[in-house]
């Protein structure tokens, strides 16, 4: 039981990296100019959101249920400890993509993306796992606060939980708030889905699961992230004659 997999879960999370790979392709025509295709607003701009409540919301889903069969062997403190290391792990990757977009696209380097948001709640999860199903009311009112703390001005140093300069900009930003109130509404729903870490409902296919394509998406979901940017950015210059060397000049201005 401790080292089994959720076919349901692996396949939200492959569901999720395959909606974070169609907006990035068209992000990225849009950045590069090859399509007037408006991405900070309307469906795109939903979609974008969507995908990242999808990411952050079964990251919660699973620490719930990964914590819920560790608890039981490891107790509190040790507990915590894994998944403070976990979640120190996630966020150092995040810090490499910071660095990477800092060096290419220093105007709007990502200071604080997904990856830092899910490492950084993972880290803080052992804080909130008493709580159980009650995160469901935690995490609505973090949500509820957002509006919030976007109208206060602050240093960038604030960044992590939402607070910035008026002029700050990057490609891609999850502050803690409102996005830890989504990863804790994940927990939630582990709590109530899947006490003990075990599955409380019916859900058939283990030995050949429904979507198997997708699961296995979401089994290599890190691996993924890391690498299909510049997948893409290979297939944009392969598709549109002249974009490479717009790409090299865009990249190292």
């Amino acid at each position: 039981m401790s080292g089994e997999r959720f076919w349901e879960i692996d396949a939200l999370r492959g569901a999720a990296v395959v909606m974070m790979i169609i907006f990035h392709t068209v992000f990225a025509a849009s950045f590069l100019g090859v399509s007037p295709i408006d991405v900070l607003h309307g469906f795109w701009r939903g979609f974008a959101l969507a995908t990242a409540t999808l990411f952050i919301l079964i990251a919660g889903v699973s620490i719930w249920i990964s914590s819920a069969r560790a608890g039981a062997v490891l107790g509190r403190w040790r507990l915590a400890a894994k998944n403070l290391r976990r979640g120190a792990g996630i966020f150092l990757v995040g810090l490499g993509i910071t660095a990477a977009t800092w060096l290419f696209v220093r105007d709007e380097f990502v200071l604080f993306g997904v990856l830092q948001c899910i490492g950084l709640s993972i880290a803080l999860s052992p804080l909130f796992l008493r709580f159980g199903k009650a995160n469901l009311l935690i995490g609505a009112v973090i949500i509820l606060l957002a509006p919030l703390v976007a109208t206060v001005d602050g240093p960038l140093s604030l960044a992590w939980i939402g607070i910035h300069p008026a002029d700050f900009a990057s490609l891609d930003y999850v502050p803690l708030v409102p996005w830890l109130g989504v990863f804790l509404i994940g927990m939630s729903l582990g709590a109530t889905a899947y006490p003990g870490g075990r599955r409380r409902f019916p859900a058939g296919g283990s030995d050949n699961p429904p979507l198997g394509p997708v699961a296995f998406i979401g089994r290599h979901s890190l691996v993924i992230y890391l690498v299909h940017v510049p997948f893409i950015l290979l297939a944009l210059a392969l598709v549109f004659p002249g974009l490479g060397a717009r790409m090299v000049s865009l990249f190292l201005s």
